[in-house]
C-alpha cells in the first residue's frame, strides 16, 4: 500500500464506522438518523421485585391484542402507555418501577410500550428487569411523520418517537378504552389508580393544567398574524398542559379523528413555521380549551430545566403525586455527570440502572 493510499484510508476510517450502523455523514451539514448513535449494548439493570395486589384488589387477567375484539373491556385493568428507546431506557425503567410501587393493585396495571427500532432488545430487557410485568409492545412506523417533522428549538424533540404519541388510537387494540399516556422522564409517588379514576365526562382528554403561563409564546408570529391560523383558538379559552401525562379516552379520540387533526397541524407548520416546539404546539392546537383539568399534583413539571440550559428548578407550591424532568435536565445524566439537582436525588431511588455491571460480570 502506497503513502498516498494508507492517507485516504485513514480519511475513510470514519465513515466506515460510521455507516456499520446504517449512516454515512456524506459532508458536514448531513444529519444522520437516531439510530447511528445506538449504544452497541443496551443498559444493564437490577431486576424489580415483585409487587403484588392487596385482598381488596379484583382478580382480572388481560390477555388478549385483538384489534378487532370490542368485548373484553375490563375498567378495574388500568392501561399505561410510555415509548421505549435506547436514549431514555433508564428513565423508562425508573418510571415503571415507580408505577408499580405506589400502585394499590399493581398486577391489575397493563404497559403498553410503543418501540421504533431495537423491539427484541427492549423486550427482553423489560421482561428481565420486570419478570412479572403484563406488557405488550407495539412496532411505531417512524415513515409515519419523517414527513412532517420540522426542527425545534431542541434536537431531542425532534426524534420520530417523541411523535408516537399521536397514532395510540390506531396502535392499540379495541379493547382498550382508556389510557395514561407518560413521558419516560418522570416517577409516580402516588397510586395511579388516582388518576386512573378521573372523570373525563365528555372530554378526549385530561391533563393538569396552566392557564396562568403565557399562552401566546408558544407560536410565532406567522401565526398569530395569519388569521387563518389564530381563529382556531375562536370560542374557546386556551390554557397550557404539558403531553407528557395525559388521561385519553381512545375511543372518543377514534371518532373525533384527532390523528388526522394534529397531522393537519403538523402540515401547516411545515410550510409556515408557527410553532418551535416540537410535539406539543399540536396538541395545544387541537384541545387546549377542550382539557378536563387534572389537579397539578399529577404533573410538577418542568423538573429539567428549559429547553437550552436545563438548569435546576424547585417542585411548585402544592401536593405532589408524578415529578417530571421535563425540560433538557435529565436526573440520570445530571446524576452521572456528578452534577445533579437537588430534586434529581428523588429520583435516584427507583433508578434500576447497574452501575457496576461490567465488573460484576468479568
Amino acid at each position: 500500500m502506497t503513502p498516498h493510499s494508507r492517507f485516504h484510508l485513514l480519511l475513510l476510517l470514519p465513515l466506515l464506522f460510521s455507516t456499520r450502523n446504517g449512516c454515512a455523514a456524506s459532508s458536514p451539514t448531513t444529519k444522520c438518523s437516531s439510530q447511528a448513535t445506538f449504544p452497541r449494548e443496551l443498559p444493564a439493570f437490577r431486576e424489580a421485585p415483585a409487587f403484588r395486589n392487596g385482598i381488596q384488589c379484583p382478580k382480572v387477567v388481560w390477555p388478549s391484542l385483538d384489534r378487532r375484539s370490542h368485548h373484553i373491556h375490563k375498567p378495574s385493568i388500568i392501561h399505561i402507555a410510555m415509548t421505549l428507546d435506547t436514549t431514555y431506557l433508564r428513565g423508562s425503567v425508573a418510571g415503571i418501577l415507580s408505577v408499580l410501587q405506589h400502585a394499590s393493585c399493581p398486577e391489575n396495571i397493563v404497559f403498553h410500550f410503543l418501540v421504533s427500532h431495537r423491539r427484541a432488545e427492549l423486550r427482553r430487557t423489560i421482561f428481565t428487569t420486570f419478570p412479572y410485568l403484563t406488557f405488550h409492545l407495539y412496532s411505531f412506523d417512524t415513515n409515519l411523520v419523517k414527513g412532517k417533522i420540522s426542527s425545534s428549538i431542541r434536537r431531542a424533540l425532534d426524534q420520530p418517537l417523541n411523535y408516537a404519541r399521536i397514532y395510540l388510537a390506531d396502535l392499540l387494540p379495541f379493547s382498550v378504552h382508556r389510557i395514561i399516556y407518560f413521558d419516560s422522564d418522570l416517577i409516580v409517588v402516588d397510586d395511579v389508580a388516582k388518576l386512573w379514576g378521573i372523570d373525563l365526562g365528555s372530554h378526549v382528554l385530561g391533563a393538569p393544567e396552566y392557564c396562568h403561563a403565557n399562552f401566546t409564546n408558544y407560536f410565532t408570529e406567522n401565526f398569530w398574524s395569519n388569521p387563518l391560523f389564530s381563529r382556531a383558538f375562536h370560542d374557546r379559552d386556551p390554557c397550557y398542559f404539558n403531553t407528557g401525562v395525559m388521561v385519553i379516552d381512545v375511543w372518543r379520540w377514534r371518532q373525533g379523528r384527532f390523528t388526522e387533526k394534529l397531522e393537519s397541524w403538523m402540515t401547516i407548520q411545515k410550510r409556515h413555521r408557527i410553532y418551535e416546539l416540537g410535539s406539543l404546539p399540536p396538541f395545544l392546537l387541537v384541545f387546549a380549551g377542550d382539557v378536563k383539568g387534572v389537579e397539578h399534583r399529577w404533573n410538577q413539571h418542568g423538573l429539567g430545566g428549559d429547553n437550552l440550559e436545563g438548569l435546576c428548578r424547585d417542585l411548585h407550591p402544592g401536593p405532589v403525586s408524578l415529578l417530571h424532568w421535563s425540560g433538557k435536565g435529565k436526573p440520570w445524566l445530571r446524576i452521572d455527570s456528578r452534577r445533579p439537582c437537588p430534586l434529581d436525588n428523588l429520583w435516584v431511588p427507583y433508578d434500576l440502572y447497574r452501575h457496576s455491571s461490567l465488573l460484576s460480570d468479568s
